[in-house]
């Protein structure tokens, strides 16, 4: 999978590597699906480290094919805490379809499919995310 991606990714010249503050990993997310790798926090027998597809891009989101496929829902209320105050950023995590907060501290980007033209990011979906069994995508978030 994760060749599939990078040939993908260099097909579409939209490959990186970075590390970000909490407030520049906001602005990627909301203009890309980004692959984020992470240090996981209080998951004491889960691996360490996790893997996600996410974004905060609100037109993918709120898109037919985002409420559809992707079977976003706005939250229903805030959340109790103030998650930046915390260091974290709530995102949509596209593989397991829900809310998440990712620690920005301990977060290297991987790679960013820029979702201006979603039609990027679908053929991406279809040709490699849809594919996945269920064993692939906990495989996919465990590395």
């Amino acid at each position: 999978m994760r060749l599939e991606y990078l040939e993908f990714a260099k097909q579409k010249n939209k490959c990186l590597i970075m590390a970000l503050s909490l407030i520049g990993l906001q602005k990627l997310c909301n203009q890309n699906v980004v692959e984020l790798r992470f240090t996981r926090r209080n998951k004491a027998r889960l691996p360490r480290k996790r893997r996600m597809l996410c974004t905060l891009d609100s037109k993918l989101l709120n898109s037919d094919l985002g409420k559809q496929i992707l079977n976003f829902r706005p939250p229903r209320y805030a959340p109790p805490y103030n998650a930046a105050s915390k260091g974290l950023l709530t995102v949509w995590d596209i593989i397991m379809q829900d809310y998440r907060n990712i620690p920005a501290d301990s977060v290297d980007v991987v790679t960013a499919i820029p979702t201006k033209n979603q039609k990027d990011f679908w053929e991406y979906f279809n040709k490699v995310i849809a594919k996945m069994s269920a064993a692939q995508k906990a495989a996919f978030m465990d590395r």
